[in-house]
């Protein structure tokens, strides 16, 4: 295998497992997993990523890449009350909503119907509250965020790709020579924990719909724009009847959805990688095979990064998500005709507020469609009669 291959795919993988990590193990502990329960999310989503890149780009020869879904993670991280039972079985239940798109055409084109702006609002309401806390992190350790952020502006405006994860090594770094982290505990091989899934209509309304329409809205369908920008047809209908029961499987496992990814793809699909752009699908098979040694690591990260002071961890995922956070409000914006029900629906689902036992993100999706109806509704009376 050529030695350009290994390193796009070595990196690409370093990038997406350094530069969210933290919000990962974020997730775990807002539903109560133990560390072994922890490892094995890790360990659960890293193997049926690599398994879903491995087969989807065997199969299909096109360079198909997956990753975690970051909003997902965030999503899980910012709910209340939920135990690793209850996760597990929204874990499970989104990811059969997911391969339903794929195998489904109605329901695909049912979901395809929601606004793009309201589903960005809903995306930039999960992530804005993780976001807020960076400012008050830097202000409480100055000297470990501030040479964070600035390693992370200047490295942005070179290499966006390598921005996270160099202010991520900087900031464990630092607090290895001042001494804020303490020393990480023994750390072995990691086992694949069953988590028995609870189901309940709470949880599957309030966190199993949203992290779906999370994932399509945020991951897979610039995960898909990636691979055609690149001059391939991604088999979309395939990857996410893929995606969708391996997130089910892993759910299990305690783990949340894969999907297509976006950033990391993009490093596996140019020319660099391979001159011959039918081999160029080769890059898969490199990728998942380096997920199956970070998801073999996990112990060791679940360790390192709980040893470090609280206010470090919120700024490396508050670093981390400023990106998303950006795009996410760009696309809530960007059409007149759906900017207000989208702010709407970031602002409530932001609020964290839940009601009979369903989270803030059904509530903000709610209430951006009602009010987009209402606009729409509006709008059509206004038109003179006869006007298309």
């Amino acid at each position: 295998m050529r030695a350009s291959l290994l390193s796009a795919a070595l990196v690409a993988a370093l990038v997406g497992f350094g530069s969210t990590i933290a919000l990962v193990l974020a997730a775990a502990a807002a539903v109560g997993a133990t560390p072994a329960q922890t490892a094995s999310w890790v360990l659960a989503v890293a193997l049926a990523k690599a398994l879903g890149s491995a087969g989807l780009s065997w199969w299909s020869r096109v360079p198909m890449v997956l990753a975690w879904s970051t909003p997902g993670a965030a999503l899980v991280a910012a709910t209340q009350g939920l135990s690793m039972e209850q996760a597990a079985g929204a874990f499970v239940l989104s990811g059969l909503l997911i391969a339903a798109l794929g195998l489904i055409r109605p329901l695909g084109r049912l979901v395809a119907r929601i606004p793009d702006g309201i589903a960005a609002g809903m995306l930039a309401g999960v992530l804005l509250p993780f976001v807020l806390r960076l400012a008050p992190a830097a202000a409480s350790s100055p000297l470990l965020l501030g040479p964070m952020l600035l390693a992370f502006a200047l490295v942005r405006l070179r290499n966006p790709a390598w921005a996270v994860l160099v202010a991520l090594a900087l900031g464990l770094a630092l607090a290895a020579l001042t001494g804020a982290a303490h020393a990480p505990g023994p750390a072995g091989l990691p086992t694949l924990v069953f988590v028995t899934p609870h189901f309940d209509w709470g949880t599957a309304v309030g966190l199993a719909l949203p992290l779906a329409l999370v994932t399509m809205a945020s991951q897979n369908l610039p995960g898909f724009a990636t691979v055609r920008a690149a001059g391939y047809e991604p088999p979309v209908g395939a990857a996410l009847t893929t995606t969708g029961l391996l997130s089910a499987g892993a759910g299990l496992f305690g783990a949340h959805p894969v999907s297509m990814a976006a950033i990391t793809a993009a490093i596996c699909l140019g020319e660099d990688v391979h001159p011959d752009r039918t081999k160029r699908w080769t890059v898969g098979l490199a990728y998942a095979g380096f997920w199956v040694i970070l998801g073999l690591a996990s112990p060791l990260a679940v360790a390192a990064l709980a040893a470090l002071p609280p206010a470090l961890v919120a700024g490396i995922v508050g670093i981390a998500l400023l990106g998303p956070l950006a795009g996410a409000i760009t696309g809530a914006t960007a059409n007149p005709l759906t900017r207000f029900p989208a702010v709407v629906t970031l602002a409530v689902t932001a609020s964290g507020v839940a009601a009979f036992g369903i989270g803030a993100a059904f509530w903000g999706l709610v209430a951006g469609l009602l009010l987009h109806a209402l606009d729409a509704l509006a709008l059509r009376r206004a038109r003179p009669s006869g006007t298309p």
